[in-house]
């Protein structure tokens, strides 16, 4: 029996990018891919390569592949939230923004309300 290849291609229905990862970051450790509880991302065939996103309207927008990136702090990989998700705030003492799912949140308002 001949031997033959299967190949694995995105799935591209939805323009839909829910994790963008910087390939110029990513040292293609795919421990994202492991930490994905729904298998949105495998591995690149070429080792030390950015991993494939298959499945992108799988997405559940948890960040596990973002808290699991050993180079996180670089930016590596980030989550793309929709714009229904992207709550922000921002602090009058010292006017910085925040969000929610940032790698290193502030402190919180340890003041009580007025």
């Amino acid at each position: 029996m001949k031997e033959s290849k299967v190949y694995a291609l995105p799935n591209r229905i939805t323009p839909n990018q829910p994790v963008l990862i910087d390939v110029e970051v990513c040292i293609g450790c795919n421990l994202c891919v492991e930490a994905c509880p729904n298998d949105v991302m495998m591995p690149n065939p070429e080792k030390k390569e950015v991993p494939i996103i298959l499945y992108p309207e799988e997405c559940w927008y948890c960040a596990c592949c973002v808290m699991e990136c050993p180079v996180k702090d670089k930016n590596a990989i980030e989550v793309n939230w929709p714009m229904m998700q992207r709550v922000r705030w921002k602090r009058k003492e010292t006017g910085q923004h925040y969000r929610i799912g940032m790698p290193n949140p502030p402190a919180p308002n340890t003041k009580p309300p007025v």
